[in-house]
């Protein structure tokens, strides 16, 4: 097997560290995390739970198991505790079903880094189709039935396709017809759908349209979600997967428990407790969870509107801390005054001269040549946790000093490169 880089959300936030930590100015832009403290009521279960150091079972403790059905439920999708299976990060579960579909992926582009080389170490080939423009997260329909009828031809089988409900890197929905159309896709060519809904809980817009491939075609989607996004626990590293009811899932469920056995045994038992009530979703928690939604969507547009300022292209933001701006318009700017052609240039010279870190587009799939960057704004909230509590607290967490402060530097920057 070849080398196996360090995924580039994590190799750019440890640059960051590294510069911040030898007194270098930076912008922490380029890493996907939610940097908001832990709610109390969560490190008060954390430790009451502290004492539980069995395995316990490989698919959850049943607590977790459903309270997590009793989340899907909440949002329409009738769920049993038995068809949930927990492990350590909804990532871990992902990299599970792609061991246990063992074919091909189709991938939506651009898409999440880790899912391209996660299929790659799963033995399976990834298979890059465009999204629609302006949606995010979605296959465009008739390119998949493109890539599958092109996959076949070349002895290849596609088993499954990914779906991001909201998208990372994007920050934007797919539009409902465009889901339906892609699960009608997915039934005609018997795919198995992984919906990852880790951003759910955090779309800005109540009354907007949210649909998943699971309100279409159940029988054949399994959902994934965890809690590093909505109440920022990436660090607890647990989720759940919900497999379909029907033989698909049966197999699934059993597969992906036998995969579970091997590699995690089990997601941490004390975690598991703490995540159990979360998904029960008490008030404490979903007040919290909407006053940083409100925080992500402040901070995110307010970023977003400096980028238009300069005359980037960005994309309105529509959920989590996401952005993709587009520099084309500097294209031929950037390529005379800096000498920069590509995504990944451009990502260098931002951080190598003004210390502002972004991912390029190539890290999602697309292209070199184009100059679109993953801007992630959840970083800017604060250095300390009282910083980021009194950001949670805001009526305007934009005028707060460290986060304008953030602002004028991305703006200074901006004008600076600018043609």
């Amino acid at each position: 097997m070849p080398p196996v880089p360090v995924s580039a959300t994590l190799a750019a936030n440890e640059i960051l560290i590294r510069r911040r930590q030898a007194g270098e100015p930076v912008l922490p832009l380029s890493f996907g995390e939610s940097g908001l403290p832990v709610h109390p009521l969560l490190r008060g279960a954390l430790t009451h739970a502290a004492g539980n150091n069995s395995y316990g079972p490989v698919a959850g403790l049943p607590d977790l198991r459903e309270a997590a059905a009793g989340y899907w439920d909440r949002r329409g999708l009738p769920t049993g505790q038995e068809s949930v299976i927990s492990g350590p990060g909804s990532k871990s579960l992902l990299f599970g079903l792609l061991l246990a579909i063992g074919a091909d992926v189709a991938v939506p582009q651009p898409s999440w880094v880790s899912y391209a080389a996660q299929a790659t170490l799963a033995g399976a080939r990834p298979h890059f189709v465009p999204t629609p423009p302006g949606e995010g997260g979605i296959c465009d329909p008739a390119s998949l039935v493109r890539v599958l009828e092109g996959a076949r031809a070349a002895g290849r089988r596609i088993g499954a396709v990914l779906v991001t409900v909201p998208d990372n890197p994007t920050g934007r929905l797919g539009d409902p017809a465009t889901v339906q159309d892609l699960a009608d896709v997915a039934a005609r060519y018997d795919l198995v759908v992984i919906s990852d809904e880790i951003y759910r809980d955090l779309v800005f817009d109540s009354a907007a349209a949210l649909a998943s491939p699971v309100d279409f075609d159940p029988e054949r989607t399994v959902v994934t979600t965890g809690l590093s996004k909505n109440l920022a626990l990436g660090g607890w590293r647990i989720g759940v997967a919900r497999v379909p009811d029907g033989p698909l899932g049966r197999t699934l469920h059993d597969q992906l428990i036998g995969i579970g056995s091997e590699i995690w045994s089990s997601a941490s038992c004390p975690v598991q407790e703490a995540a159990a009530l979360a998904f029960g979703e008490p008030p404490e928690l979903a007040e919290r969870i909407a006053r940083s939604r409100s925080l992500h969507e402040a901070v995110c547009r307010a970023v977003a509107d400096r980028f238009a300022a300069a005359g980037v292209i960005v994309p309105e933001p529509q959920a989590a801390f996401y952005l993709y701006p587009d520099f084309d318009p500097w294209r031929e700017h950037l390529a005379r005054q800096h000498g920069v052609t590509t995504g990944p240039g451009l990502a260098a010279l931002l951080l190598e001269r003004y210390g502002v870190g972004v991912l390029p587009a190539s890290a999602f799939g697309e292209d070199e040549a184009v100059l679109r960057v993953r801007v992630a704004t959840g970083l800017l909230y604060g250095d300390t946790d009282a910083e980021r509590e009194r950001a949670l607290d805001a009526a305007d967490p934009v005028s707060l000093p460290w986060i304008a402060a953030s602002l004028r530097r991305l703006q200074d920057v901006l004008a600076e490169l600018a043609p």
